[in-house]
This record gives structure tokens, C-alpha cells and sequence, in this order.
């Protein structure tokens, strides 16, 4: 296996369980926020759908790399749409992936901000962290302000309070 096979089998099994924090969207809470400098809950919502394919588009590219703007879109009105969303995302980020042998992936990658650079490492250590660190860091995000509107959580990595698959 590649390592950007490893990459995209590990997306698909992570894909399962965003799926499963999106689709409990509750509507009618999208503006909702735990504090006022978090963000709402359509945004962090969106965010959590569209990384995958933000990071790979990004990683994907020759290096070195421009920092692009990571302004995500408008938030969807309804938790199908996010659904929606991230299966567009996770395409993008699978024909992003699949065209990197080994070589390009432990080659050196910069990321630039014009002539300043932002960081250098191998564009496998890049996207392990961002593409699929970070997602998993605002997905955990996402379970605490479902749990804080009171909306069941999944089964993520285990039991939850709410679902045990074991039982």
C-alpha cells in the first residue's frame, strides 16, 4: 500500500463517523455558540466538512506552495446539505490524493506566505497533520457543542453516553 493509499483508507474509515456528528445537525441551532469567540455551530459544522479537501488540494500542489485564503463557505441551512458537503469534499480530497506516488509524498514541501516561509516537512507529515489531525480535532469540537444542545453523540472511538456499540 502507497502512502497515499494509507491516507485515504484512514479519510474513508474517519469519514464514517463525521457522517454520523453531521447528520445530528440540529436545525433551527446554527447560529448557536458555546462562547462568543467560538464559532457557530453552522460554521464549525462546514469547517469539519470541508478540510479534508482544502488540505489535500493543498498538499497536492507543487512545492512550494502559496497559503491560500481558508475562508470557508456559507454554512448550509439543513444537516443533508452538510452531508452533502462533505462527500463533495471528500472526492476532491481522493483525486487529490490518488495522483501522489511515495516520492512526492516524503519529498520536502514548503508552505509560503509570498516569500516567507510558513513551514517545511514532508508533504505526508503535512497532510497527517492538518488534513487529518486538525479534522479530527474539530470533529471533537463539533461532539462538545452537540453535546452542550443536548443532541446524542455517536460512538467515536468508543462507547459515548449516548451509544455503545459494544453493548
Amino acid at each position: 500500500m502507497t502512502l497515499s493509499e494509507h491516507l485515504l483508507h484512514e479519510l474513508e474509515m474517519e469519514a464514517h463517523t463525521t457522517r454520523r456528528l453531521l447528520e445530528r445537525i440540529p436545525e433551527g441551532k446554527l447560529d448557536w455558540r458555546p462562547h462568543p469567540k467560538a464559532r457557530t455551530l453552522g460554521a464549525l459544522a462546514t469547517h469539519v466538512a470541508v478540510v479534508p479537501a482544502a488540505v489535500a488540494e493543498l498538499g497536492a500542489q507543487p512545492s512550494p506552495a502559496q497559503i491560500p485564503d481558508f475562508t470557508d463557505p456559507t454554512p448550509p441551512a439543513t444537516a443533508a446539505e452538510y452531508l452533502q458537503l462533505l462527500e463533495e469534499t471528500l472526492a476532491r480530497a481522493r483525486r487529490a490524493l490518488e495522483g501522489l506516488d511515495d516520492a512526492a509524498m516524503l519529498a520536502p514541501w514548503r508552505l509560503m506566505r509570498g516569500e516567507r516561509e510558513i513551514f517545511a516537512f514532508p508533504r505526508v507529515a503535512f497532510l497527517r497533520s492538518v488534513m487529518l489531525n486538525h479534522w479530527y480535532h474539530h470533529r471533537g469540537q463539533l461532539s462538545v457543542y452537540l453535546r452542550e444542545l443536548d443532541v446524542p453523540i455517536p460512538s467515536i472511538y468508543g462507547p459515548s453516553a449516548d451509544e455503545n456499540p459494544f453493548a
